[in-house]
């Protein structure tokens, strides 16, 4: 089996050994964020107590035209904002998506896990395929999971670290790759995916700002998408097997959390192959059923209105719905095979099983709810972002220099407004308008602006699934903190910024096609 070298710590490893031992120092994240929400509260007063405001232009998205707006700092700590603090607890973490979504993965990952259809699956496919290929298939998948939207997190990343786990590997390795994957180029893929829908519809209607008859597709970017996810591709493999990989070292399985399982066998028992036949044909059965219901013209998950499957559709839009079934299904099915899993009972004890696990994330989730609830109130972050923007909006150079100061401008943000749509909507008006009016096509605009919103999630902890990786990690060093996750996280992040733009200025001086 594979393992990581055991070479002498180069001086980068030594500065990343660093970064976590002092990142671990810090408190638990949940007393992190209750410190930071102290912090928003008393800066929210101040700047409020000031008038501090921003104006700046706007696309409305329900007429599509431009507006006027004034952004201003809304105080926490006024007769409003108290009201907003006291009654809006429970509404903040009912709207704090992530954990609904994490939990209805879990559901059926919970049974495929407790089944043992994850680990004999990837011991297969570990099996089957070439040693060296596992780091480049893994990060392939992690990259076009985005496809899933917010399931890749909850799905791929802790398989990336069984998958590790399986041969032999460091396992926190593993989740690293995943997690540089998922989040550091979520807004690329190899398929048009519904994200992109909405980020052309602000590109277009900032478009014809300057142009009213100039319109970009669905596929406006797909050739660099495609580019990107090839690049990214063997970034994230290369900084893995030769950074981030030889920095961890061989895994040492007494670091566990009690009730982890570290089986590293690789070989398939004859109930093993049974089950995963089973499952194969559940997961076979499954297909056909969605087929029926989204194939045929009219079929029910298929836009009432427009009849389209891919992008705005039930289909799209319930994703979670068709993850979890696959695990549910395939993972009931495997155990019936194999006999771990057998009645509907046990079913259920899977899955209670599965969720109990959950309780310490689902707690910082609910700080965590309320933190973003609390930023996103006072309007701080959009103030900064307008700020930044005007800055480099006044600045007098060049069409690619202003390009890949945009990029860093939209880094830089991301660490505080992690939503892609929400930036885009402030930053398509400004940016695409005055590119235009240099030479440069909203393609390229809106490219830059996937390079830029992507590598940051992967440290910034408004990320809301930050948490959950750092509670993965704990999973297989019971000592891993936030210190260990941004250690990991940083050579990913300088990496694929670094060939990122390197692809974009190249891919913009040659005047390649941006997509279709």
């Amino acid at each position: 089996m594979a393992m990581e070298s055991t070479a002498p710590k180069t001086t980068m490893q030594r500065f990343l050994d660093g970064v976590e031992k002092v990142g671990n120092m810090v408190p638990h994240p949940v007393v992190i964020f209750l410190i930071l929400i102290g912090i928003v509260i008393v800066l929210s007063a101040v700047l409020g107590l000031f008038g501090t405001q921003v104006s700046y232009e706007r696309i409305n998205p329900e007429t599509h035209k431009i507006e006027i707006a004034s952004t201003a700092i809304r105080s926490l700590l006024n007769a409003e904002g108290i009201r907003f603090i006291y009654s809006s607890l429970v509404p903040n973490f009912m709207a704090f998506t992530a954990v609904g979504l994490m939990i209805a993965a879990m559901i059926g990952a919970g049974v495929a896990e407790e089944s043992g259809l994850v680990t004999a699956l990837i011991r297969k496919l570990v099996i089957i395929s070439p040693p060296a290929a596992l780091t480049y298939i893994l990060a392939f998948v992690a990259i076009t999971a985005s496809i899933a939207a917010d399931a890749g997190y909850l799905v791929l990343i802790p398989l990336a670290g069984i998958a590790y786990l399986a041969v032999g590997r460091n396992p926190m390795a593993g989740l690293a790759l995943g997690f540089a994957g998922v989040a550091g180029a979520f807004t690329v893929n190899m398929l048009i995916k519904p994200l992109d829908a909405v980020l052309v519809e602000f590109t277009n209607d900032a478009a014809r700002l300057v142009d009213p008859a100039r319109t970009i597709g669905l596929a406006s970017n797909v050739w660099f998408s495609v580019a990107s996810v090839v690049v990214l591709t063997i970034t994230i493999a290369f900084i893995t097997d030769r950074i981030v990989g030889p920095r961890l070292g061989p895994y040492d399985a007494t670091k566990a959390a009690e009730g982890t399982t570290t089986d590293q066998a690789a070989l398939l028992s004859e109930s093993e192959s049974r089950g995963l036949r089973f499952a194969g044909f559940g997961l076979l059965g499954l297909i056909v059923v969605f087929l029926l219901l989204t194939v045929p013209s009219g079929a029910p998950l298929r836009n009432p209105t427009t009849g389209e499957l891919i992008g705005n559709s039930p289909f799209m839009n319930g994703l979670i719905a068709l993850i979890m079934l696959i695990f549910l299904t395939s993972g009931w099915c495997y155990g019936i095979g194999a006999g771990t899993v057998r009645t509907l009972t046990d079913v259920i004890a899977a899955i209670e099983k599965s969720i109990k696990g959950l309780g310490g994330t689902i707690f910082l989730f609910f700080i965590l709810s309320q933190f973003v609830a609390y930023f996103t109130y006072t309007n701080m972050g959009t103030v900064m972002a307008l700020s930044l923007a005007g800055v480099l909006q006044s600045a007098n150079i060049g069409a690619l220099p202003l390009l890949l100061g945009f990029i860093v401008v939209v880094a830089i943000i991301d660490l505080l407004l992690t939503g892609a749509i929400a930036k885009w909507a402030i930053f398509a008006p400004v940016f695409v308008p005055l590119l235009m009016k240099l030479g440069v096509e909203p393609e390229a605009v809106l490219a830059a602006y996937r390079i830029g919103d992507s590598p940051m999630n992967m440290i910034t902890p408004l990320n809301a699934y930050f948490a959950m990786v750092v509670g993965l990690m704990q999973k297989y060093d019971r000592n891993a903190g936030v210190g260990t996750l941004v250690a990991l996280m940083l050579p990913y992040l300088a990496g694929m910024f670094v060939v990122w733009t390197a692809l974009f200025v190249v891919w913009k001086t040659l005047g390649l096609p941006w997509g279709l």
